[in-house]
């Protein structure tokens, strides 16, 4: 509830933006571009946004005041992320914030002169969009959500939560995460260490997903992980209901997971991470470079359990993931 009242105070205070006073307009005005990579109509979409807002609020820019800002939504789709990158820099706006791998590697492919701040890249020295995390060197610095461990981490919580598992699926778009071989070592390794043969599921559409989930109904004591990338991020909802409709237990990286009925997540606080790149935009704007500006880490992380979803999936939740959960939902 409380996120939800952040989004709609924030929401209510859009609306008057374009109504802001004479007065207030003859101080400087800058320009953010915003491309989000999920959908317009996705609510953790809007709950991240909102913070972001917030966060320039707690910096001192007042949309209508003293800033506009110009978003773009991309519903995860590659093509979109390229015209929308090429529409916001065509603006020539002040700083760029961008979500997601490929949403950056869209807008650092139309500028390397704007300032870029990012949240949600797994890879950015990997990716070439940063010359190191301590000093990025060109126009991009920003806030990468996962370190290598988690992809170890996911995998103990499964088998944790569902100790019968004995094969688990990583679950994942190549396109969306071509950072994926970093991350897939510790899991592949967790796996092995807990009993349980790990398999590669690479999927690229919904057909896809539906087959890797009918795949682990027909296969008894099988888990899914599934990696954080543009694509799963989007299609959250749809894996939620596949993993319901075939009883598959399945472990994902956003709270926003949990929430819609998934089954346990853990990772970083999104909506933080949203918060803080604010920050590095009003530093930006105030005069900073990015090449200075070091790539930041996730300061939470979040583990939820979904009591509801273990008890219709059969699963007894241990009593060690009970006292260590950051929330439990019932």
């Amino acid at each position: 509830m409380l996120r939800r009242r952040t989004f709609i105070t924030l929401l209510g205070g859009a609306a008057g933006w374009p109504l802001a006073s004479h007065a207030q307009q003859r101080e400087r005005m800058r320009r953010i571009g915003v491309l989000m990579h999920l959908a317009a109509d996705d609510p953790e979409g809007q709950i991240r946004l909102a913070a972001f807002l917030q966060g320039l609020q707690e910096a001192g820019w007042a949309v209508g005041r003293n800033v506009t800002v110009d978003v773009r939504w991309a519903a995860a789709s590659s093509e979109l992320m390229k015209r929308f990158a090429g529409e916001l820099a065509a603006l020539q706006p002040d700083v760029i914030f961008v979500t997601s791998t490929p949403g950056t590697g869209a807008m650092l492919q139309v500028t390397r002169t704007i300032p870029v701040v990012f949240v949600l890249v797994a890879d950015p020295v990997g990716s070439g969009y940063v010359e190191s995390l301590p000093r990025p060197g060109g126009n991009a610095t920003g806030f990468t959500p996962i370190v290598s461990t988690l992809g170890g981490r996911w995998a103990e919580l499964l088998k944790e939560i569902a100790p019968s598992t004995a094969r688990v699926r990583l679950l994942y778009n190549p396109s969306s995460a071509p950072f994926i071989d970093s991350y897939a070592a510790p899991y592949r390794a967790a796996a092995a260490s807990h009993g349980m043969e790990s398999i590669a599921a690479p999927v690229d559409d919904v057909a896809g997903l539906e087959a890797v989930f009918a795949r682990q109904a027909q296969e008894p004591n099988s888990g899914v992980v599934i990696f954080p990338d543009a694509f799963t991020e989007h299609y959250l909802a749809e894996i939620v209901a596949l993993a319901a409709r075939h009883h598959v237990p399945a472990v994902n990286w956003s709270r926003s997971f949990a929430d819609r009925g998934g089954l346990i997540a853990y990772g970083p606080d999104l909506v933080d991470e949203h918060r803080r790149a604010a920050a590095y935009v009003g530093r930006i704007l105030k005069g900073e470079k990015p090449s200075e500006l070091p790539v930041q880490a996730p300061l939470k992380y979040q583990l939820v359990v979904n009591l509801k979803t273990a008890k219709a999936l059969g699963l007894a939740v241990p009593q060690t993931l009970l006292v260590a959960a950051d929330d439990l939902i019932e």
